[in-house]
C-alpha cells in the first residue's frame, strides 16, 4: 500500500476502479460538503451515514448499510490546556476500501495506523478492509488510556491538598474533572456497545478472523469503563472530603470564637457591674479597688483558659 495525496474527488475514480486493491481515503475537514458528496457517490456511502459524519457530535454507534459498514466514533487526546479534546471518527468499511471522515487536520490517534501502512510488510497491508478497520477502532480505544492516566495524576495531586488546605480552586478542579469523566462516559459506554454488536457478527463485512480481535476492543473499552467509575468515585469523594474539610476548619473557627466569646461574659458583666453610677457602691471609694477588679478578671480568665485546654476545647487534647 502506498500513499497518495488527493486534491479532487475525481482522482479517486481509478483508484477506487483498480482491482485487488485496497484503499483508505481518509478525509480530513468535513466544511466541504459538494466535494464528501462526491466521495459519497464514488463509494456508495449512504446519505444517512454522510449525515452522522457531517452533523457532529453523534452518539458513538455501528450501523449497517447493505454491504458497508459505518462506525461512529470518538477520538480523545490529551491537552495541556483543555485537559482534552474530543473528535468524531467516521469509519465507512466496504469489502475493498476503508474511508475515514473527520474534522480536524492530521495529528490525531490514527498516526500510528499511518506510519504502520506506510512502513509496509505487516498485517494491515495483507489483510482485509475490515482489519484496517480494527486497527483504527483498536488506536482509538487505546488513545483513552493516556488520557486517563492524566486524569488519576490529577485527582492524586488534588487528594494530597484537599484535606490539608481546601481552597475554592481545589473544588473547581474537582468539578472540572468530574466533567471530563463524564464526557468519557457518555463516550465509552456507547462505542462498548457498538463493539458488542460487531463481535456478535451482525455485520457481514466483518469476517470471523477480525472479530477475535475486536473482542481485545471490547475488553480495552470495559477495562477504561471501570477506571472511569472508580475515577468518578473518587472525584465525588473528595467533594465530600473538601466540604468536610470546609466544616471541620468552620468549626475550630467557631470555637475559638465561642471560647473567646465565653471568656469575656464574666469580664463584661464584671465591668458592666462596677461602671453603673451608683454613689454609695461598696469599693468606688477605695484605692485599691480598681486594680483589685483587674486582679479578678485576669484570675476568671486565666482560670476558664486553663479549665479549656484542660477539656480539650482550646488547642487540642
Amino acid at each position: 500500500m502506498r500513499r497518495v495525496p488527493v486534491r479532487e474527488p475525481a482522482e479517486l475514480v481509478p483508484l477506487r476502479e483498480a482491482t485487488g486493491q485496497k484503499l483508505w481515503v481518509d478525509v480530513q475537514g468535513l466544511d466541504d460538503t459538494a466535494t464528501l458528496e462526491r466521495v459519497a457517490r464514488i463509494f456508495d456511502i449512504h446519505p444517512l451515514a454522510l449525515a452522522d459524519a457531517v452533523n457532529t457530535p453523534q452518539r458513538p454507534k455501528a450501523d449497517t448499510y447493505g454491504e458497508q459498514l459505518v462506525l461512529v466514533t470518538q477520538m480523545v487526546r490529551p491537552d495541556a490546556a483543555a485537559g482534552m479534546t474530543v473528535e468524531q471518527l467516521t469509519i465507512v468499511v466496504g469489502r475493498d476500501f476503508v474511508v475515514t471522515l473527520q474534522d480536524l487536520d492530521y495529528g490525531d490517534v490514527l498516526d500510528p495506523v499511518r506510519a504502520r501502512l506506510a512502513a509496509g510488510k505487516n498485517a494491515l497491508c495483507a489483510r482485509g478492509s475490515d482489519y484496517l478497520a480494527y486497527a483504527m477502532v483498536d488506536t482509538v480505544v487505546d488513545g483513552y488510556y493516556p488520557v486517563l492516566e492524566a486524569l488519576g495524576e490529577r485527582l492524586e495531586a488534588v487528594e494530597t491538598e484537599v484535606v490539608g488546605r481546601p481552597t475554592p480552586e481545589l473544588l473547581r478542579a474537582v468539578q472540572r474533572i468530574k466533567r471530563e469523566l463524564l464526557t468519557l462516559r457518555r463516550s465509552l459506554w456507547p462505542q462498548r456497545d457498538a463493539l458488542a454488536a460487531l463481535t456478535r457478527g451482525d455485520s457481514t463485512v466483518v469476517a470471523a478472523e477480525t472479530r477475535l480481535y475486536l473482542r481485545d476492543c471490547y475488553d480495552h473499552a470495559i477495562q477504561l469503563i471501570d477506571v472511569v467509575e472508580t475515577y468518578r468515585e473518587l472525584a465525588t469523594a473528595l467533594t465530600d472530603a473538601y466540604i468536610s474539610s470546609l466544616s471541620n476548619r468552620l468549626n475550630e473557627v467557631m470555637k475559638v470564637l465561642t471560647v473567646i466569646s465565653t471568656v469575656f461574659m464574666p469580664l463584661s458583666f464584671l465591668a458592666s457591674l462596677y461602671g453603673m453610677n451608683f454613689r454609695h457602691m461598696p469599693e468606688l471609694e477605695t484605692t485599691w479597688g480598681y486594680p483589685a477588679l483587674l486582679g479578678v478578671m485576669t484570675v476568671v480568665a486565666g482560670g476558664m483558659l486553663v479549665w479549656f485546654r484542660r477539656k480539650g476545647w482550646l488547642g487540642g487534647p
